[in-house]
């Protein structure tokens, strides 16, 4: 049960990364400093009075800025050029993230202190924490699908992922798009990150355990597709819940990656196909 809930946690980080790539190639390697950076805009947040769930309104919005703003800076004038451009833009992103995030918060451990109430059902314990951030991780999943499907604007992200040029050609602004797409990727990484430091202890460099959780589960469901990244965590969250009271928790990962490294061999596509 624990690994169903928080694998839908995974779930929504590996969206957000997944989301970029889909619509516009770029694999983001500043994923995980931003995922750390979402941990502790819910930290300030509920420091200056706000209750994490509500913090997660400004949590949204800073992450939606901040992408578009990283999208500008960094990736717009070189999302044409070589992969390996991409790659390094975005990872020089994830260090000045890494770099002034040391400087402000050091790399000391940081928690959410508020009220969590149990649940038991049917002989297992639940927490609140771990039913909300499930929950708050659906909402934001079903709303993402709202928005693709059935809005303009969502449709417009569709189609510059599916053809740029014809997209252009039929009026699209595709680089306003992009800033956009950027942005919501960004947002998903934030909340996810919001979400988890209502979990767990954090620090400035755990986005990095969580980027590449993210990069497991869009590999799982086929990178590009948001809902095989959605299933994706769940099946990385099952796994861990299921062999973590088995064998010691530092061989967690090892058996995520050795799983990781079977799809690539076996499956190249994900478990339920790439990008359509």
């Amino acid at each position: 049960m624990d690994g169903l809930l928080i694998g839908l946690v995974y779930g929504l980080a590996a969206i957000g990364l997944t989301l970029i790539f889909g619509v516009m190639d770029v694999v983001n390697l500043a994923h995980g400093s931003i995922i750390a950076l979402g941990m502790f805009f819910l930290y300030l947040a509920f420091g200056a009075g706000l209750h994490p769930y509500l913090a997660l309104v400004p949590v949204a919005v800073v992450g939606f800025f901040l992408g578009v703003v990283v999208y500008q800076i960094a990736v717009r004038r070189i999302i044409n050029g070589p992969p390996l451009m991409t790659l390094l833009a975005t990872f020089a992103v994830s260090m000045i993230i890494v770099g002034v995030g040391t400087a402000l918060w050091s790399t000391s451990p940081y928690n959410i202190n508020f009220k969590v109430v149990t649940y038991n059902f049917g002989g297992y314990t639940v927490t609140s924490a771990r039913l909300i951030s499930a929950v708050a991780a659906v909402i934001v999943t079903f709303g993402l699908y709202y928005f693709l499907y059935r809005t303009v604007l969502g449709k417009a992200v569709r189609a510059v992922a599916n053809n740029r040029e014809a997209a252009e050609l039929m009026g699209i602004p595709s680089q306003q798009i992009l800033a956009i797409s950027f942005g919501i990727g960004t947002m998903l990484a934030m909340l996810s990150g919001a979400l988890i430091a209502t979990l767990f202890p954090f620090t400035i460099l755990s986005g990095g355990v969580y980027e590449l959780k993210s990069f497991v589960a869009s590999v799982l469901g086929g990178l590009g597709n948001p809902t095989g990244a959605l299933l994706g965590g769940i099946i990385l969250g099952l796994i861990e819940g299921s062999v973590a009271p088995f064998i010691q928790i530092s061989w967690t990962n090892v058996i995520e990656f050795v799983i990781f490294v079977l799809i690539l061999l076996f499956f190249p596509t994900g478990l339920f196909g790439g990008r359509k």
